[in-house]
């Protein structure tokens, strides 16, 4: 009792220690990372570049709405966060914050009214920004924006989430010490592409999972389960760095045509990714894309050149060609509805139907993917590179949870893949969401 009583009473003491910082230590926000010469003037071509890079439009871009202007919905456990207004409109908009008060919403998560931001602002990762490159996207935003007046209603999220001067405590835990920290003995192309995947990019807000508290679990490539995958809006972002994992698997061009454009010869983009590739990574440079590319095989495991065994991948296409009436379900249903775009061959068409075979979302070792792309399909998006835009039709409406089932395990089953079975519970979890 006594032991208990003790551990309680440490509890409550540090509880008011909290509480004391919380009231009477001031809020600080970054200072400059770096200081630039008197003659230094900052480049509106620069800014524009690194706002595509940090994907501001994809988040602060309502479907329908005008650039920047916000007011997209984030849904979380906690609630519904809406997107702020980041144009240059000074009632609704950041018109009115001075550098530091940028400077302070991307390092620091905090407004200009000095209350903070939820962390679905990736500003855990945009801490890494360099000073060139935030004066450069302040010139944009405030110089070559277009104000738009668009009041954004607030958030809505669960008691106590909807506590913002809970962040600070939260800042205090997940925040790492402001700038970027090139890796030990790297090229100046990896470093390049370390840069723009920990800071603008923010790779690891979606693909590395999250601490109970929602924190990262994982900035740099130093830390275990950087970018190993993660969840966002029932969607999950493939771990980036295993074995099996498409970066493994594919080659640097692969890699950077995937990027640039949504579709390679072995996949096509899905889910938050299409937004990516619409409104970031087509934008950035070829010599960019490939520094990313390069860069995430450089900390990826290498310890296995191929997912798809293909022991017999005939078997499967004779099987299907032949067609039999007693033909299990699911490959029934994949001919059905399957065939006509990725063949019995599974190969597909590339950079137009993926190829099944040894898919990195197909063999992922959570179905929840798979499923999704089942029931709601998917749309590419246009690109300079490749302008068609094409869309994947779902089956919610024509397919029980059953059939989804037995279909998502054929395909994980077929052509020398060896993936787990497909309940349709799991469908079921995913439909109802």
């Amino acid at each position: 009792m006594a032991k208990i009583f003790k551990a309680f009473m440490l509890l409550l003491l540090l509880g008011v220690l909290v509480l004391l910082a919380i009231i009477f230590v001031p809020v600080q926000k970054t200072a400059p990372l770096s200081t630039l010469p008197a003659t230094h003037e900052d480049s509106i071509a620069l800014g524009k570049y690194m706002a595509d890079a940090s994907d501001c439009m994809a988040c602060h871009t309502a479907e329908g709405g005008k650039p920047f202007a916000g007011g997209r919905p984030i849904t979380t456990d906690m609630g519904v966060i809406w997107t702020t207004n980041i144009t240059p409109d000074k009632e609704t908009g950041i018109g009115h914050y001075t550098l530091d008060d940028f400077r302070a919403a991307l390092y620091d998560g905090l407004r200009k009214d000095g209350k903070h931001l939820y962390p679905a602002m990736p500003y855990e990762n945009y801490r890494k920004l360099s000073e060139e490159d935030v004066r450069a996207m302040y010139a944009y935003f405030m110089q070559e924006v277009e104000p738009v007046n668009n009041n954004v209603q607030e958030s809505q999220l669960d008691f106590p989430f909807n506590q913002r001067w809970g962040m600070r405590v939260w800042n205090w835990v997940h925040l790492e010490k402001a700038g970027f920290t090139p890796p030990a003995n790297a090229n100046e192309q990896i470093k390049r592409g370390a840069y723009l995947v920990q800071g603008a990019g923010h790779c690891a807000a979606c693909h590395s999972p999250r601490t109970y508290f929602m924190g990262q679990k994982g900035i740099t490539e130093q830390d275990a389960s950087f970018l190993t995958g993660g969840e966002l809006d029932g969607w999950l972002a493939p771990d980036l760095r295993g074995a099996t994992s498409a970066t493994v698997q594919w080659s640097v061009e692969d890699m950077h045509d995937y990027l640039s454009t949504g579709r390679n010869a072995h996949s096509t983009a899905t889910g938050e990714m299409v937004l990516v590739i619409r409104d970031s990574l087509q934008y950035l440079t070829k010599e960019d894309n490939t520094a990313i590319a390069v860069y995430l095989k450089s900390i990826s495991d290498k310890s296995q050149e191929s997912v798809a065994k293909e022991t017999s991948p005939s078997e499967t296409q004779l099987s299907l060609t032949k067609a039999s009436p007693d033909m299990p379900l699911g490959a029934r249903l994949y001919l059905d509805n399957c065939g006509g775009c990725h063949f019995v061959t599974g190969l597909g068409a590339p950079e137009i139907f993926p190829k099944l075979s040894g898919n990195s979302l197909v063999n992922a070792p959570n179905p929840k993917a798979l499923i999704h792309l089942i029931l709601y399909g998917a749309e590419l998006p246009s690109t300079e590179l490749r302008p068609a835009k094409l869309r994947m039709p779902g089956f919610d409406w024509r397919l029980s949870n059953e059939e989804v089932a037995e279909l998502a395990t054929f395909v994980r089953k077929a052509w020398g893949n060896d993936s787990g079975k497909v309940s349709p519970d799991e469908v079921a979890t995913l439909r109802q969401n």
